[in-house]
């Protein structure tokens, strides 16, 4: 009860919240009213205490709490509680924020940060999705992206706090587009039963449809992405929930240098309407893009280093007098430049699928462990500069890489089933910098990591005890 309980934080939007403490019924001021209002406030009453607190609340949650580190609804002090002074108030909660009060309930974002990965599930030899989301908050991984809309994925991965993107499969674009309550349907089902536990931020229709080798689908592909938008309009959920489609470089025509790129002709009549849509529900444009197959088509002309972001000479883009030290930049750029060639300037290019085979056939003598760990361990370091392309400076460039395991049952070439950062029993491929995580050993297994996780809340509920400590003893300071 707010009238027994004078101080209540409430959980909010990100503003500026000004608790005032009074006998009287709870009155809370925003932050965007004049700090005079407040203490005028204050003046008309001498028996209510003076107290204000100019910092900002974001508190995410609506349905957890948060005592003692935990994510709240509200925190709530009694007027026995109120026994020491205002300014010592002010003291404790500003150690207790600044301690307690973790990065991520701050800022909610549909892709936090800049680095995401893959997590495919064609193999018979991975663990369970429960243990790869252990995993993946180990290795502080938290966009990720999947394929379909598993339950057992979905389950696993609720109350972890790992944004997720999930797929609707090709095989289901043509009854999605023909059939807009089968739409509503799937996402009832997949999206809006997991919410908000499970944190699906987006939903990607199909997957490299246009120029793929099933040109039925082509048409079927805006049907269904149009459908699927609707369900999420109609549910609600189009504040949290994304939809767009990935990209192959197959949808690209003339990509060399990168500003006379693009789309083929038979992909334009598919791809502008579709693009119109997508720019008008603030979808970005998906590009999986490989330098890895790049380089493997053209190895007498291309420079290895060039495609590893190792040092090279780059090439010179004449028309645009930019200059690309590494390939992932150019294939981006070519996107860019076949949007504005379409009429679509301002739209944003993610890059939803790149990396490097760590293993391959004959005649894929680029698919090593060293060339796999140098793509890779440079993009972690070329995507934390948070930087854009020659082309699109501002836009700071925001990458999923390509997988969490190898994948022993996908079809194709030797490289396809070997592009996994992490081997089955959790530990990591090669090195490429993810911190706590060990190549080859007992104790960065998954079965450890939870131990590892276990000590982490022990350490944390200590740091809790002790920081309180010193808290308090600040306020007689």
């Amino acid at each position: 009860n707010d009238r027994q309980n004078p101080l209540v934080w409430q959980p909010a939007r990100p503003q500026l919240l000004l608790p005032v403490v009074t006998g009287q019924p709870r009155r809370l001021f925003r932050g965007r009213e004049s700090r005079e209002r407040v203490e005028n406030h204050y003046k008309k009453t001498e028996r209510e205490e003076k107290f204000y607190l100019s910092y900002g609340m974001a508190f995410l949650s609506s349905n957890k709490h948060f005592i003692g580190g935990m994510v709240g609804t509200s925190i709530v002090l009694s007027p026995k509680a109120m026994k020491f002074s205002s300014r010592s108030v002010v003291r404790f909660l500003l150690v207790f924020s600044i301690f307690f009060i973790p990065n991520e309930l701050l800022i909610v974002q549909a892709f936090t940060g800049t680095y995401g990965i893959n997590y495919g599930r064609i193999a018979d030899n991975i663990p369970s999705p429960d243990k790869v989301a252990t995993l993946l908050r180990a290795a502080k991984i938290k966009n990720v992206r999947i394929y379909d809309a598993d339950h057992s994925v979905l389950n696993a991965f609720s109350g972890t706090g790992l944004e997720l993107e999930i797929g609707l499969p090709n095989g289901y674009l043509k009854n999605m587009s023909a059939n807009a309550d089968h739409a509503l349907s799937w996402v009832k089902e997949n999206v809006e039963a997991f919410l908000p536990e499970t944190r699906i931020r987006g939903i990607a229709i199909g997957n490299e449809v246009l120029g793929g080798g099933d040109q039925g689908l082509w048409g079927d592909l805006l049907g269904a992405a149009k459908n699927i938008y609707n369900a999420t309009k109609e549910l609600q959920l189009t504040d949290l929930i994304q939809i767009s489609t990935a990209h192959s470089q197959a949808v690209f025509d003339h990509s060399y240098p990168p500003s006379s790129c693009i789309f083929r002709e038979n992909i334009v009549q598919y791809m502008k309407p579709l693009l119109e849509f997508f720019s008008q529900i603030g979808s970005p444009f998906c590009l999986n893009a490989y330098p890895f197959l790049a380089y493997m088509g053209n190895t007498d002309e291309i420079d290895i280093n060039y495609a590893l972001f190792q040092s090279n000479q780059g090439i010179y883009d004449q028309k645009t007098d930019l200059h690309y030290d590494n390939m992932l930049d150019a294939q981006i750029d070519a996107a860019y430049a076949a949007l504005e060639v379409a009429g679509f300037k301002e739209m944003e290019v993610i890059v939803t699928e790149t990396g490097w085979a760590s293993n391959g056939d004959q005649n894929e003598a680029a698919a090593t462990v060293n060339n796999a760990r140098t793509y890779n361990y440079n993009l972690r370091k070329r995507l934390a500069k948070r930087k854009g392309t020659p082309m699109r400076p501002k836009m700071v460039l925001k990458a999923y890489v390509f997988a969490v395991f190898n994948e022993d049952l996908k079809p194709g070439p030797a490289s396809e089933r070997n592009f996994g950062l992490f081997k089955p029993d959790g530990s990591i491929s090669y090195d490429i910098g993810f911190a706590g995580l060990k190549s080859s050993s007992a104790a960065s297994s998954l079965l450890s990591l939870k131990d590892i996780q276990t000590r982490g809340w022990s350490g944390s509920y200590s740091l809790v005890l002790l920081t309180a400590c010193a808290s308090i003893l600040l306020l007689f300071l």
